[in-house]
């Protein structure tokens, strides 16, 4: 389908690489896709090719007219997988993951029946078919709570709620609700770490691809958050929790091919967030960050190959650390704030990859055209409960040679913990105030973690202000401390560059390097 938010490269990636393991295995091959910037519309990528959107009419059309012997939805996104159940009704055989297995996922309410059968924990949650039930559920399990609505694209019109009244309004003009459309909603888990891992099953053994822990904290959604593999912070019985959910997740939806599984890490308890049968935005990342294409095998799966017998059975050790990082389109939106929340607002993606995660966070920013500065001013403002959390953060950029400048009751906080900061002063205190500063290319990167959705307030147009003057800055304490991380290695050591294949190489020869040892030693968590 067309290129938008949410929906992009990723799943071109998915449906090329599926082709031709299909090619391998001497099938025919037809795509459907109404999308002409994308290799897989490519003349000579499938055998035959439809320029048609992705509505149950036309591409019924399609099947009458070419008779295949199966369809394949679960490598384009969640366009493809809404009409699963659709083309299942007029008998189309569905390859890979039954739909009822996709349909019990993707309902916000089946899914909850499911992950409660087997044990495994969820935030507090509850399910609404109405306005006035939104508003009870809400209340039961006290705010803030985040609105998860079924069968949505890129997190779309998901959002972490604060109160009743912002509530009610982002249920008039944001949703769709109704008893075909169950809006779940969960307790916020505030401050806990989000994991997901990607994994591929043949209807009973389950190859785990990649195991992910994003750097921002649960509330991001998982496209727009930089994410690291392996994980840095967490300890092996929290890794082998998630590793247990996923298997009993993937066999209770009779997962055949691809399932994408996402968690939130809590005081050491696991809850599983969503699980998705289909592939997930970051297939590509972790094939290339593993040289395992999982696309590749997940099509061979799904026309009834075993894992076993495609030699793909263990995990591989990697040398390195690869980062995932969201590319934004800030600067061609003017007034739109960049703060990241539930909703995906990323268009794109690079990685870095390094012997350990500092440096590979820095090739990751340097890539999506974010130069952290090694000198200069750093402007830092954030809100009073983060204001301990900024401490440690503050101390490093003043030891690194860094300037700070804050505002007034960031600085008391700051000077009262023995860190110098010059007070600068608000866009609503007049000029010369922190926003000419910006402009002025005196500051070097900002810091500005906000609380919550308010008003175009003065963080709006410092914000603002650094994406037009481009400015790196930073909205959540644990980017910062990423960043910090990474100038003081990127200051200290030296910066070496590698193919892709040689990391792969060094895989396959076991050439391992404690790479995870690295990273949990630098843990801020």
């Amino acid at each position: 389908g067309p290129n938008r938010i949410g929906q992009g490269i990723e799943f071109d990636y998915c449906c090329v690489h599926a082709v031709k393991a299909l090619r391998e295995e001497g099938y025919e091959t037809i795509m459907v896709n109404c999308n002409p910037e994308t290799v897989s519309t490519d003349f000579d990528i499938a055998d035959k090719l439809y320029f048609e959107p992705l509505t149950f009419e036309d591409v019924m059309n399609i099947i009458e007219r070419e008779r295949p012997g199966g369809v394949i939805v679960q490598f384009g996104g969640q366009t493809p997988l809404n009409l699963a159940i659709p083309l299942e009704r007029q008998g189309v055989r569905i390859l890979g993951t039954p739909p009822d297995g996709i349909d019990r996922a993707e309902d916000r309410k089946r899914f909850a029946e499911v992950v409660e059968k087997l044990g495994i924990p969820q935030p507090p949650n509850g399910t609404a078919t109405s306005v006035e039930e939104a508003k009870e559920v809400a209340r039961k399990l006290g705010y803030p709570v985040l609105i998860r609505p079924s069968y949505v694209l890129g997190g779309r019109a998901m959002d972490i709620i604060y109160d009743e009244e912002t509530l009610l309004r982002f249920m008039r003009e944001a949703i769709e609700v109704s008893p075909e459309h169950p809006v779940l909603i969960d307790k916020f888990l505030e401050d806990a770490i989000e994991t997901e891992i990607d994994a591929v099953c043949d209807g009973e053994t389950v190859y785990i691809g990649g195991i992910m822990e994003h750097i921002e904290e649960a509330g991001v959604h998982s496209g727009d958050a930089a994410c690291v593999l392996p994980p840095f912070s967490l300890s092996d019985k929290v890794i082998q929790t998630m590793i247990d959910y996923t298997y009993k997740l993937a066999r209770e939806l009779s997962v055949v091919g691809l399932i994408n599984v996402q968690f939130a890490v809590k005081n050491g308890t696991v809850y599983v967030l969503e699980a998705n049968p289909r592939a997930s935005r970051t297939v590509p990342f972790v094939s290339k960050a593993t040289g395992v294409p999982l696309a590749k095998i997940a099509a061979k799966v799904m026309v009834g190959k075993k894992l076993k017998e495609l030699g793909v059975t263990e995990t591989p050790k990697l040398n390195h650390v690869a980062v995932k990082e969201a590319v934004f389109p800030f600067d061609k939106l003017p007034g739109v704030d960049v703060v990241l929340g539930p909703e995906m607002k990323s268009t794109g993606e690079v990685m870095g990859i390094d012997s350990d995660l500092g440096m590979a966070y820095y090739k990751a920013e340097l890539a999506a055209e974010t130069k952290l500065p090694k000198s200069g001013t750093v402007f830092i403002s954030v809100r009073d409960e983060e204001k301990m959390r900024i401490l440690p953060i503050a101390k490093k950029l003043s030891e690194l040679g860094f300037k700070i400048l804050a505002t007034r009751g960031t600085a008391e906080s700051l000077s009262a913990m023995g860190v110098a900061a010059e007070v600068v002063p608000k866009v609503s205190e007049g000029p010369p105030n922190i926003v000419d500063y910006i402009r002025s290319g005196k500051v070097s990167l900002i810091i500005n973690v906000p609380k919550g959705k308010g008003p175009k307030d003065d963080e709006f147009y410092i914000r603002r202000a650094a994406v037009e003057c481009k400015t790196p800055y930073i909205t959540t304490i644990a980017a910062a401390h990423a960043a910090v991380m990474a100038i003081e290695r990127v200051k200290n050591g030296k910066f070496t560059i590698k193919s892709l294949q040689e990391h792969h190489s060094a895989v396959r020869e076991g050439k391992v390097i404690s790479a995870e040892i690295q990273i949990r030693n630098c843990s801020w968590r």
